[in-house]
């Protein structure tokens, strides 16, 4: 009997943890879909001075790379870039500080294969914090008073 409780009890867990990664996906859906509002048209290079100031990952296959507080780069990869979404540190190539698509790669561990970078876009980032508030935005309505006894 306690190993049928156990089971239950296991089973239960489970699936409490399966729907904790349902609100995570949509967040990183929205993300997601403000670097995508706020990217602008494909460009062939950028001017990359080590070292980076942030990155962000956005998927396996997007992530958003800023040189500078307000200077920010969509990079897509080709394929799956392993580890993109879970690792600490990336590092990107670059050619007499440029970077450059179907050429430079993002790294990111030395035991896995470097990534090819297959399309960059700039972000605009007064757009993209525009996208980001209003995805923030919250409905509220006043409470109604409560009924006197």
């Amino acid at each position: 009997m306690s190993c049928v409780r156990v089971s239950m009890a296991i089973v239960l867990a489970g699936l409490l943890a399966a729907c904790s990664s349902v609100p995570y996906a949509q967040r990183q859906q929205q993300r997601q879909a403000a670097y995508l509002a706020a990217a602008g048209a494909p460009v062939r290079s950028f001017r990359f001075f080590a070292p980076l100031w942030s990155w962000e990952p956005l998927s396996d296959t997007q992530l958003a790379v800023y040189t500078r507080p307000n200077k920010a780069w969509l990079l897509d990869v080709g394929g799956a870039c392993q580890n993109l979404e879970f690792t600490n540190a990336i590092g990107l190539t670059s050619n007499l500080d440029e970077v450059s698509v179907n050429f430079d790669k993002v790294l990111t561990g030395h035991r896995d294969f470097p990534c090819t970078i297959t399309r960059i876009r700039p972000v605009d980032v007064a757009r993209l914090k525009i996208e980001q508030a209003k995805q923030r935005k919250i409905e509220s309505e006043p409470r109604t008073a409560a009924p006197v006894r």
